[in-house]
């Protein structure tokens, strides 16, 4: 490999460690204001692009937008029938845009899975367990029998305030930065 070999493992970690970074400041963003501002995701996109451009050519910046597809085709869903915040949509679609297709969706299945860990959490804390458990069913039954995202979404608007809100900016964080560590990127 020689040294264009340490080169692009230099490159790669510190594409690694910019999106920790910028995924642990969202999350404590999401945390305080229930919001990832568009200051930091729309910036944290681009940036993703112009970095594969220059590091990998043309061929670095097709597996960026690939990357970043991926990340939106992942929450795009929760979004659409008001799940999510569109905020958490481009912060995976960031994700995306540094690190590319293959780590962004592992990143995001153990997000998912840490997002139900703490969604199940909160409900237990705050022991509101039966009201929560009967929206989720309920939730599940509206997704299956209407099918109309704009539908879906004028019900779950209506619903939010009655629910707790997870700033869903946190498990993508701990989930994506636990899925480099157990990679081994963050070295």
């Amino acid at each position: 490999m020689g040294q264009f070999g340490e080169l692009n493992n230099l490159w790669t970690s510190l594409a690694i460690w910019l999106v920790t970074v910028v995924l642990v400041v969202a999350a404590v963003i999401d945390g305080l204001k229930l919001k990832v501002p568009n200051w930091l995701t729309f910036p944290f996109i681009v940036s993703g692009w112009i970095f594969s451009l220059a590091s990998m050519g043309f061929e670095g910046l097709g597996w960026s937008m690939l990357g970043t597809v991926v990340g939106l085709a992942l929450l795009l869903p929760a979004y659409a029938i008001g799940g999510m915040g569109a905020g958490d949509v481009k912060l995976l679609m960031g994700v995306g845009a540094w690190v590319h297709p293959t780590l962004t969706f592992y990143g995001f299945c153990v997000s998912a899975v840490v997002g139900a860990i703490l969604a199940i959490g909160m409900v237990l804390y705050r022991r509101k367990w039966n009201k929560h458990y009967g929206q989720f069913f309920g939730i599940l039954t509206e997704m299956m029998v209407i099918k109309d995202p704009n539908q879906l979404a004028a019900i779950a608007a209506e619903r939010k305030s009655s629910m707790m809100l997870l700033p869903y900016g946190i498990p993508i964080a701990i989930g994506t930065i636990a899925y480099f560590a157990w990679c081994g990127l963050l070295v």
